[in-house]
Order: structure tokens, then C-alpha cells, then sequence
């Protein structure tokens, strides 16, 4: 489940910090200072925002998570981050396209912003890392209740699954697991 939320925080990142970089070479209506210091407001402020949105209901279902039954259909990390950029794509797209426009308005400040998203995305997944090492369980939302909505929260999800810790090529967080090589 932390690798729906995990997908989006690179692209998010690095496409922010481009437009930011981009936008540093554009002099703008407000000035490469004031753009740059109202884009480091922007990215920590949106950080905060997306890192805290939420944690009641992540928690609620995380509480009332039940074992994966043998019927439930969970995805490896790879082929759910792959869907989940499949499926943003054009709104990742428009999204540095206006971090990138917003430049001559104020330079490097929509790139920050965005930048600030990725950032709180990624301490989002860090957060249900640390819940799902609590629990030393894995979260898992089934494929077909994360496909009508594309949210590991959406209303369409009414319970996760869980698992223990070594199913999967997940680690907690939704990072890759790193596997031990025989010596």
C-alpha cells in the first residue's frame, strides 16, 4: 500500500526540481530572489501538508486490516508503481508543464512546490513504514479496489490486507526490498 503512495514521490520530486532549475534562468515579474525564497516557503509548506493529509483514515484501515485470503489479488511494488505512473502521467505532465509557466511569474517557486509534493509523498511513505514495522506486517489494498480509484484511501477501499514482512518485493515504506545474497 505505501508503494501507491511511494510512486508518485520521484517523479514528483524530479520533475519539480528541473522546473525549479529551469526556472532559476528566468528572471521573472517578482525576481529570481523573491520567487526562489516564496518556492522554499511553498516547498515546505506543501511537504507538511502532504505528509499529514490523511493519517486518520491510513490509520482507521491500517487497524482494521485483515490476513490476505488466498482469493485476494495484491501486485508485486514494480508492476503497482509502473500502473500508478501509467495512469498519472498526463497529470504529471501538466503539472511541471505549470511549474515551468509559473517561472516568469515567479522563478523556481511552482518547481518548489512540486518538489514540496514529491518530499511530502515520500515522508508519507516513510510514516507507514514505521506503522507497518509496529505491526511487522506489509499493508496491502487489493488490485480491484485500487484500480476504480488510484488511491491507497480512496472510498472505494473499505479494508486492507496484510501480510508478514517477507511477502512481496516490498520492504515497509514500499521501498525495494533488498535481498540477501549467499555468500
Amino acid at each position: 500500500m505505501a508503494v501507491v503512495v511511494r510512486a508518485g514521490a520521484a517523479p514528483l520530486w524530479w520533475l519539480g526540481v528541473v522546473a525549479a532549475g529551469a526556472g532559476a534562468f528566468v528572471p521573472g515579474l517578482t525576481g529570481l530572489r523573491i520567487g526562489a525564497l516564496g518556492g522554499a516557503a511553498l516547498f515546505l509548506v506543501a511537504a507538511a501538508v502532504v505528509a499529514l493529509t490523511r493519517r486518520g483514515r491510513y490509520r482507521a484501515l491500517a487497524r482494521a486490516a485483515a490476513r490476505a485470503g488466498r482469493n485476494d489479488v495484491l501486485q508485486d511494488r514494480a508492476v503497482t508503481a509502473r500502473n500508478w505512473r501509467r495512469a498519472h502521467r498526463w497529470w504529471l505532465l501538466l503539472a511541471f508543464l505549470a511549474a515551468l509557466g509559473s517561472a516568469w511569474a515567479a522563478p523556481a517557486a511552482g518547481g518548489l512546490l512540486l518538489a514540496g509534493c514529491g518530499a511530502g509523498l515520500w515522508l508519507k511513505a516513510a510514516w507507514i513504514g514505521r506503522l507497518e514495522r509496529a505491526d511487522d506486517v506489509l499493508l496491502w489494498v487489493r488490485v480491484d479496489w485500487l484500480t476504480s480509484a488510484g488511491r491507497p484511501v480512496g472510498r472505494t477501499v473499505k479494508a486492507y490486507r496484510t501480510t508478514g514482512i517477507a511477502a512481496g518485493d516490498a520492504a515497509p515504506g514500499g521501498a525495494r526490498r533488498k535481498l540477501a545474497t549467499a555468500a
